[in-house]
């Protein structure tokens, strides 16, 4: 594909896009021999295999979840996507066991939209895994009834290429979504997300980026509060090794009439050398007088004093900054509600530390 079928850098939503690497990652070769049974997690539900944008059927076990025509949005990444594509709809009240996918990429590019749409009261939860080589691109939309709940969590662990996730969320009144990506692969990333949430909802959208190499990785993310009383919260950690680049846009958007809002930013990066890059942009725009909203954002190093500390306890200068660099992301990856998913996540994580410390 060409780059100039994506926004210009000029944008501001494309600010730090590496629309180079897409185009990249787009004209890689075809891979074959991409194991998945390894990545999928000891929970109990569905398992769906994706390779290159299709659901492999005869190696799946869709539970829950039925193949159906999803229609994107003229979003740059979601029009891609229409098409086939899969479905989790539950009804009012109904709670279903966990659906794992895993995405398998074997070159060249792959889009696949998707579709959750929880009714009333309804629970579910969705992990993600994203491995192999290409451009993987995917929209997902998200629809959520009165104080329904939604637990997702994504690896985005691709060994080269790009991944791309276009996410739109709407949150009824009281829904819950919970969301928590870690970017520990080899792959370029972007996230492009906007949530709407309705009276009283509760949005957690958030996640860890780790970046080596010449890697880069990204995150546009906004939540706009229409209706009182809402929650949001946005906890992102970017750690930043070589010459790699970790960039992280978060915005909270509040209507005029949508007092009582609490919204919550925290964006943190980590340098582990002075040649990588972290960018940071929290962004409020408030528009209601009667509003709790608030965001921090810091770029630093190690401190100096705990890796002495923890030297002089004889611990060594390698041990004392793995346990460090771990506390900071794990700070990320805490949010995620169910144990096993958790682990998994946070192992890889150790994995990405053990390679770039």
């Amino acid at each position: 594909m060409s780059v100039m079928e994506l926004p210009s850098t000029r944008e501001e939503a494309w600010r730090w896009a590496d629309t180079a690497g897409i185009a990249a990652a787009a004209a890689l070769p075809q891979i074959a021999g991409v194991e998945t049974d390894g990545w999928f997690l000891d929970l109990p539900g569905a398992r769906i295999v994706v390779v290159d944008g299709v659901v492999d059927q005869a190696v799946s076990n869709l539970g829950r979840v039925v193949l159906r025509q999803v229609d994107a949005d003229d979003h740059a990444l979601a029009a891609r996507t229409s098409g086939p594509g899969w479905a989790l709809h539950l009804d009012a009240d109904a709670a279903a066991d966990p659906v794992q996918i895993v995405h398998v990429a074997t070159g060249a590019a792959n889009h696949l939209p998707a579709e959750i749409v929880l009714g009333d009261n309804a629970v579910a939860q969705v992990v993600e895994t994203y491995i192999g080589s290409g451009w993987a691109n995917r929209f997902t939309r998200t629809t959520l009834g009165s104080a329904a709940r939604l637990m997702r969590s994504v690896r985005l662990v691709q060994e080269a290429g790009f991944t791309s996730l276009r996410e739109e969320a709407t949150l009824g009144t009281g829904a819950s979504l919970i969301t928590v990506f870690l970017g520990a692969g080899v792959a370029g990333t972007r996230i492009d997300a906007r949530i709407v949430a309705g009276e009283g909802a509760y949005a957690d959208y958030g996640g860890a980026l780790l970046t080596a190499g010449e890697q880069r990785q990204e995150c546009f993310v906004r939540i706009h509060h229409a209706e009182p009383n809402g929650q949001s919260k946005q906890v992102w950690r970017a750690v930043a090794a070589d010459r790699s680049a970790a960039s992280l846009a978060a915005a909270v958007e509040v209507a005029r009439h949508a007092q009582k809002t609490d919204g919550e930013q925290s964006l943190r990066g980590l340098l582990l050398q002075r040649t990588a890059t972290v960018n940071l942009k929290p962004e409020l725009e408030i528009f209601a007088d009667d509003v709790k909203c608030a965001h921090g954002a810091t770029v630093g190093e190690l401190d100096a004093r705990a890796l002495f500390y923890m030297q002089s306890r004889g611990i060594s200068p390698a041990r004392a900054q793995a346990l460090l660099t771990h506390a900071f992301v794990v700070d990320a990856l805490d949010r995620i509600g169910d144990a096993v998913v958790r682990d998994a996540f946070v192992a890889d994580a150790d994995a990405w530390l053990e390679r770039a410390l």
